[in-house]
């Protein structure tokens, strides 16, 4: 773990989905907080693992920390949350922003989830913009940030924020903005709310995609690393350019790999759909089939 002015800061990279999970911690009290813990998944297998999610379990066991959240940037589109994993591990509460709802309302029909109410009961807390909760003697804020998703968020601690998939290291960009509920205005305005921030604020991202030309994964940047060199909104990208490159980018990207699969678990929390009449637990794969 890095020290850092307010949070002490851990970093688990997972190569598989290309992910950064964190884990925080008030050195004063022992008291953490996990963010966007990853749930290991085989789809050729068919199968899911938890040795991402209890690396950092057992990092903060061999610290004295006691987990009190896990808190979700958003219901990610490309890994599955291992947030229920670590709630049951360490009765930590699980929270997300208030946009999870329509998340939930837009996806759980198309997976037939008759066991998920679009209220957000899965998760423990649904976050509004500004509000803040403790952790020992920590403060953390959460920043709405929508445009990714609806329900995406932001979590300020000192001089570090978590920024989800808002944005990514400057020579990679920001976030797509294409998916049920993305809007790539808004992702521009929640952008800049975030570079609106002190130019030395350290940015967490939840992922590093190496860029061509760039041999090593790196994720973590500042505020003026941004403004000057991000290749998608450094300042003086206006906002109607900014709309403008997203859509016609994201016109070009494929799905995510893991879209349907993660989509089904992190819109519950991490839980894994309920059991069938036969014992075994599935995840639903919408077909796309051309008119006869």
């Amino acid at each position: 773990m890095g020290a850092g002015s307010a949070a002490r800061i851990g970093a688990f990279f997972d190569p598989a989905t290309n992910s950064v999970s964190y884990l925080i911690a008030d050195e004063a009290t022992k008291t953490a907080a996990v963010i966007d813990p990853v749930l290991d998944f085989d789809a050729a297998a068919s199968r899911v693992e938890t040795h991402s999610a209890d690396a950092i379990l057992a990092a903060a066991a061999d610290e004295g920390l006691t987990i009190a959240w896990v808190l979700e940037t958003h219901p990610h589109a490309d890994h599955l949350s291992a947030a229920d994993h670590v709630r049951s591990r360490t009765g930590a509460k699980i929270g997300v922003g208030v946009g999870i709802r329509e998340v939930q309302a837009r996806f759980g029909p198309l997976f037939e989830a008759d066991d998920l109410e679009p209220d957000g009961a899965d998760f423990d807390r649904l976050f509004e913009d500004g509000e803040t909760l403790a952790m020992g003697d920590l403060k953390i804020e959460v920043m709405a940030t929508p445009g990714h998703t609806p329900a995406c968020v932001s979590y300020r601690v000192g001089d570090a924020v978590f920024v989800g998939d808002t944005l990514f290291m400057p020579d990679y960009g920001t976030a797509r903005a294409d998916f049920p509920g993305g809007d790539a205005r808004q992702l521009y305005r929640s952008i800049r709310r975030i570079l609106a921030l002190p130019r030395e604020t350290r940015l967490f991202l939840c992922h590093d995609y190496k860029a061509p030309g760039r041999d090593d994964f790196v994720w973590e940047s500042t505020v003026g690393d941004e403004l000057d060199r991000n290749v998608h909104i450094h300042a003086g990208v206006s906002e109607e350019q900014y709309v403008a490159m997203r859509h016609a980018r994201d016109a070009t990207l494929e799905a995510p790999r893991l879209l349907y699969p993660s989509i089904q678990v992190n819109i519950r929390a991490g839980r894994l759909p309920p059991p069938d009449a036969n014992g075994r637990r599935y995840l639903k794969l919408p077909l796309s089939v051309p008119d006869a």
